[in-house]
């Protein structure tokens, strides 16, 4: 299988404008995604999918890949569907552009999970799960059944279903044909309802295996992040 990784690097984010270029380590954000998934074994090429010149100037030194992608799109999924479209990878992972500490073994054993025809998409959970973090709405939680697909997706827990969460990683992988059914596809009824952009796979019979990690690095969504990360 060809594998390639996107990562979608909008900009001007609400909560966090221009957090992809800020610097950590004077390297900005997403360059140490774009490294951190380049020694992942079973990548071919990563690609930085961007939507603003200015990301692309401030990026030329570092010597990553990138690709202009149309300013519209609603979501990072839409921007990698586009990247994609380019491409005669097999597999596709789309990679967010806030997570500095990305284990590239995890992009692996997502890409593994490929080897099983009946697997379509694919994500990221890790067994570790605070009784502060079940509680937060913006912690997504994934409710698993035996053979580790997903069952559910929720943001505010169920009591009858709070033994089985685990903490959903906003790491995905598609195959080409699977992705561009997917964005092709109208914004479910649950989508909207619960703003979880994977609920339109499940409502739409796509099933999405699961793979288990010891836990999930946290993304850096505000300065506040920031400052926990120097910590």
């Amino acid at each position: 299988m060809k594998c390639i990784a996107v990562i979608p690097a909008r900009l001007h984010s609400k909560r966090f404008p221009k957090k992809i270029l800020f610097p950590i380590d004077e390297k900005p954000m997403v360059v140490h995604v774009y490294e951190n998934a380049k020694t992942s074994e079973l990548i071919d090429d990563v690609i930085i999918a961007v939507d603003d010149a200015e990301t692309v100037n401030e990026l030329k030194k570092w010597k990553v890949k990138t690709v202009m992608t149309d300013i519209s799109h609603s979501s990072g999924t839409d921007r990698v569907s586009e990247v994609s479209k380019d491409t005669d990878a097999d597999v596709i992972v789309n990679l967010q552009a806030d997570e500095p500490f990305l284990d590239p073994n995890l992009i692996d054993r997502l890409i593994n999970e490929f080897e099983d025809p009946l697997v379509e998409m694919a994500t990221v959970a890790g067994k570790e799960l605070s009784a502060d973090s079940i509680n937060d709405i913006n912690t997504v939680k994934v409710l698993l059944d035996a053979e580790r697909f997903a069952l559910a997706f929720r943001r505010k827990p169920l009591e009858i279903e709070s033994g089985g969460y685990y903490h959903h990683a906003g790491i995905y992988a598609y195959r080409k044909d699977i992705l561009d059914k997917f964005t092709n596809l109208d914004i479910s009824i649950n989508e909207k309802k619960y703003k979880l952009e994977q609920l339109r796979a499940i409502d739409n019979g796509i099933s999405i295996k699961v793979v288990l990690t010891d836990r999930v690095n946290k993304g850096i969504d505000t300065l506040e992040d920031i400052s926990e990360l120097k910590k």
